[in-house]
């Protein structure tokens, strides 16, 4: 790409220029055409409810023209949808075109920003009262994380040609369509919400980005600068789902900007964890229930026994304690030594020997035996001599 220098005067002559002949929507106006459109590739939706933005060119005298990455945001009411902004030609200048939100989709320049953008409207989803679903043949989403879905091929076109990638209407080089009539009547009728501090801080945070400007990347900001820029902008919290950017085709050929998803990848852990369903997450709690319970039962019968054991203690009695451990040791296996010296000894082992014997006591001769006087009755005196 050509890079031209453009002095800050000649900006504000032309931006006065500009906004004396055009609408209040418009916020600038150049003399130099934006770069074409890059090819980029498109991150999975976070979550639901957010709804695509595109990326554009935006510009900033000090730094000329920056790319803006394209993300998911979070509408500001339920049931509002994104116009995204857009260069036009006009007498000689390029306008600047605010984006907006409101309730349907206005004129954007016919610029086909891809990912459901075409040119006219968006075909990557549609509101269903309180609930937005998702085209799953134009948005990146992942079927694990978001179910409110459709398919609809119809609403894919064919790739847009790196000739014709232009990202302004009108001019040389431009896009050449006009908004129809019900489109010029539903802007100007339509209530404009301005875009959200999400996305105004998205556009701060590429402005000082130097591998997000075209005099640096010569219009072709690469997959790594358009990721640092959406992690730096994204909230404290952070968000997941986001898909590493690469280039991409479609139908072999190559796209301004691609609008087909690839196939979603299979959740993470802590995904898994996070995105349990309400059955799982009751289920869940009934276990946890069930377990404190138990725990409690055991903690209870614990205590009956050591009751029981120092009221057993306490009458005199072998406690419980007691009675186990010498169940335990009586079925305790016995040694082949311990088994040797509990074997019972055979009869004659008992006796003590000999010497250790007390001796018999001696027998009187029979003839003294005979010679002792018998004893007399008591009371009977005795016969004298």
């Amino acid at each position: 790409m050509k890079s031209t220098v453009i002095s800050r005067s000649a900006v504000l002559l032309a931006a006065s220029v500009a906004v004396a002949t055009a609408t209040a929507q418009i916020s600038i106006a150049i003399n130099v055409a934006p770069p074409v459109l890059p090819v980029i590739e498109q991150p999975f939706c976070p979550d639901e409810g957010y709804i695509w933005t595109p990326g554009y060119w935006a510009y900033d005298p000090e730094v000329q023209y920056y790319w803006v990455p394209g993300d998911w945001a979070e509408p500001p009411q339920v049931g509002l949808l994104w116009t995204p902004p857009y260069w036009g030609y006009d007498n000689g200048a390029y306008v600047f075109n605010d984006g907006y939100w409101g309730p349907t989709v206005g004129f954007y320049g016919g610029i086909d920003y891809g990912f459901g953008y075409f040119g006219d409207g968006y075909a990557g989803g549609r509101w269903d009262g309180n609930i937005f679903l998702y085209n799953t043949e134009v948005s990146r989403v992942n079927a694990a994380v978001i179910r409110n879905t459709y398919a609809d091929r119809s609403a894919v076109r064919q790739p847009t040609s790196a000739a014709t990638r232009a990202s302004f209407n009108g001019g040389p080089n431009g896009v050449q369509a006009k908004a129809s009539t019900e489109q010029t009547a539903a802007a100007a009728s339509a209530k404009r919400v301005p875009a959200t501090s999400a996305q105004t801080s998205r556009q701060q945070t590429a402005s000082r980005n130097q591998d997000l400007q075209a005099s640096v990347n010569q219009g072709k900001p690469n997959a790594t600068a358009i990721e640092d820029a959406r992690k730096r902008s994204e909230p404290a919290s952070g968000r997941s789902g986001a898909a590493t950017p690469e280039n991409t085709t479609r139908n072999g050929a190559t796209a301004g900007a691609e609008n087909r998803p690839r196939e979603p990848a299979a959740a993470s852990a802590g995904q898994e964890r996070n995105e349990a369903s309400p059955a799982q997450a009751d289920r869940a709690r009934r276990e946890r229930a069930d377990g404190s319970e138990r725990a409690t039962e055991q903690e209870e019968a614990q205590e009956n026994r050591e009751m029981k054991t120092d009221r057993e203690e306490m009458n005199g009695e072998p406690s419980q304690r007691e009675t186990n451990a010498a169940n335990a040791r009586a079925r305790r296996p016995i040694s082949p030594e311990n088994r040797e010296m509990q074997r019972p000894m055979p009869p004659t082992a008992n006796r003590p020997p000999e010497a250790a014997r007390p001796p018999a006591r001696a027998q009187a001769p029979a003839a003294q035996r005979e010679a002792r006087p018998q004893a007399e009755p008591e009371g009977q005196p005795s016969p004298r001599p």
